[in-house]
C-alpha cells in the first residue's frame, strides 16, 4: 500500500481524523499504537483525488461485503460528495471505499441510487461521472437480479453479455449518439470466464433486463421478458453502463441471482431475501473479481 504512504502526510493536514480516534482519548501509548495499526480512514475529496484509482466496482443489493474481501483502507459517504446524495434503500451502505489490490488503489461504491427513488437516469449516474472525474477508466457493475433462464441456479452468478433498457429513459442528454454494440467488454468477459474456470465457480452468462420497479414483476411480465431474450431481471445497472460507455470506460457486469423471477417459484418475492442471498454469495463474487482484475 505504498500509494497510501505517499499521501498520508497530506491527510494529516486536513480536518479529517481516524474513525473513533477523535471520539476518545487513548489511555496509554500501547492503545494509541494499536488504534493507528488498525486504522480505517475517513477520506476527504482531496485524499481520493490523490489516490487516483483507475478501476472501480459498484456493488448492488446485499453485496456490500465484497469490499471487505479487498480490505478497507478508507471510506467516504456519498452524502459528503457534492451532488451525489445518500443511498436510501436497505442493503446499500451509501459510501465509497478505497481499497488496495496488487498495490494499486481500487475504488468501491457500496450501493447505488435507483430511478424508483424518484430520480432521473441522469441523477442515478452521478456516481459514474464522479468516478470518471477521478481518473477511473474501468468499471465493474454488480447487481442482485431475479433469474429467468431455467438453466440458471439461485445463488449463482451471471456474467452480463448485453442488456435490455426497459426503464423508459437514458442518462444521456442531448444528441449523444454513442455506439452500444459492445456495452460490456468482450475482453473482460473472457477474463471472467478464465477466472471462474480457475476457481471452479459456476458462471452463467446472459442478457440483463432493467425495469423501473419498485414493485417486482408479474408472472406475465416475466414471460414477456423471456420472449424478449432476457435471462435475468433487475432495477438498476443499465443507466450506469450507458453513462460509462459514453465516457469511454471499459465495463464488465455481473448479476448475483438472488431469487427466481415471479411465476418460476412458489415462494413470494421479498427484498430481505434478496439481501440475505446476496450476502451469502459475496465470497464467490469477490474471489472472481479479484482474479479477473
Amino acid at each position: 500500500m505504498r500509494w497510501i504512504e505517499t499521501i498520508w502526510a497530506s491527510l494529516l493536514a486536513t480536518r479529517f481524523q481516524p474513525i473513533n480516534a477523535s471520539r476518545r482519548k487513548a489511555r496509554s501509548r500501547v492503545e494509541t499504537l494499536h488504534a493507528v495499526a488498525s486504522i480505517i480512514l475517513i477520506m476527504s475529496l482531496s485524499f481520493i483525488q490523490q489516490a487516483k484509482p483507475q478501476t472501480s466496482i459498484i456493488l448492488g443489493s446485499g453485496l456490500g461485503n465484497v469490499a471487505d474481501a479487498f480490505g478497507i483502507d478508507a471510506e467516504l459517504p456519498y452524502a459528503d460528495v457534492p451532488g451525489l446524495g445518500n443511498a436510501t434503500v436497505a442493503g446499500h451502505a451509501g459510501r465509497f471505499v478505497l481499497a488496495t489490490y496488487e498495490d494499486k488503489p481500487l475504488l468501491i461504491a457500496q450501493g447505488r441510487r435507483h430511478l424508483y427513488e424518484g430520480l432521473s437516469a441522469h441523477d442515478v449516474t452521478k456516481n459514474v461521472r464522479f468516478m470518471h472525474s477521478l481518473g477511473v477508466r474501468r468499471l465493474i457493475v454488480t447487481n442482485a437480479a431475479g433469474a429467468i433462464c431455467s438453466t440458471f441456479s439461485v445463488g449463482g452468478l451471471m456474467l452480463i453479455t448485453d442488456h435490455l433498457n426497459l426503464l423508459g429513459e437514458s442518462p444521456l442528454i442531448g444528441a449523444q449518439f454513442h455506439d452500444m454494440s459492445e456495452a460490456y467488454s468482450k475482453a473482460w468477459q473472457d477474463r471472467f470466464h478464465l477466472a471462474a474456470s480457475a476457481l471452479q465457480v459456476p458462471l452463467h452468462e446472459g442478457v440483463y433486463a432493467a425495469v423501473r420497479g419498485p414493485q417486482y414483476e408479474t408472472p406475465a411480465e416475466i414471460r414477456m421478458l423471456r420472449a424478449m431474450g432476457a435471462d435475468a431481471v433487475g432495477m438498476s445497472t443499465v443507466p450506469e453502463v450507458i453513462q460509462a460507455r459514453a465516457l469511454g470506460m471499459e465495463v464488465a457486469g455481473i448479476s448475483m441471482l438472488t431469487n427466481w423471477a415471479a411465476g418460476l417459484d412458489a415462494a413470494p418475492l421479498n427484498h430481505a431475501e434478496v439481501i440475505r442471498t446476496g450476502a451469502q454469495a459475496s465470497f464467490d463474487l469477490a474471489a472472481l473479481i479479484k482474479l479477473a482484475l
